[in-house]
């Protein structure tokens, strides 16, 4: 019995199949990498903002940059727990490009987690805000008074929280996201207790 000889019509409706199978597995896969990429950015992100957190919660006693010996601390009205909560997130964060850093807010959190008496991400005059620039994270703007304005009392319910907040815009590379997805991280955290005799708002620092 002769084999039967594929057509043209048969031989092109093969290449269509091919060809809608081959888009779809791509797709598949970018989409994989993508997501990847994605949760990796915010799993670096919240990585980052608790280090933040838990470097700024063990300096309430550090005091403002003007006291500071290092150079990188400025300018003098921000604090110093500010810049070290900024290197321990610039650290945390080395993964991640500069670019897609927006910013990073060191503040004195309220109750409901943002900076004391805002419902939004809006620095007050307890919030310091920095940005990445080569590598290391840099002071933008704001102020905090730590050494005046800090309880870092044991058992007290005055007692003031630190929160670092966070915002990434992961760019998308395949484009499955557009222009890409903003992420914001915070963490917010007590001040580790000081010493009864100096852990009161201007006795430390």
């Amino acid at each position: 019995m002769p084999l039967r000889r594929r057509s043209r019509d048969e031989d092109g409706a093969t290449a269509v199949e091919a060809a809608i199978v081959s888009l779809l597995l791509f797709t598949l896969l970018f989409g994989i990498i993508e997501m990847s990429l994605l949760m990796r950015d915010a799993g670096a992100t919240s990585s980052a903002a608790r280090a933040g957190t838990r470097a700024a919660a063990a300096a309430a006693a550090a005091g403002p940059c003007s006291s500071a010996p290092a150079p990188q601390c400025l300018p003098a009205v921000a604090p110093v727990l500010g810049q070290v909560a900024a290197d321990a997130v610039g650290r945390a964060l080395s993964g991640v490009p500069d670019d897609d850093v927006e910013w990073l807010m060191v503040y004195e959190a309220g109750a409901n987690g943002f900076p004391v008496g805002k419902t939004t991400y809006t620095c007050g005059d307890r919030c310091v805000t920095y940005r990445p620039r080569d590598g290391a994270m840099d002071y933008v703007s704001g102020s905090w008074n730590t050494k005046a304005q800090v309880n870092a009392c044991v058992n007290d319910p005055a007692r003031t929280a630190v929160g670092v907040a966070i915002r990434v815009r992961h760019g998308s590379i395949t484009g499955l996201f557009g222009d890409g997805i903003g992420m914001t991280e915070r963490s917010v955290m007590y001040f580790e207790p000081l010493p009864n005799d100096g852990c009161k708002p201007g006795a430390h620092g």
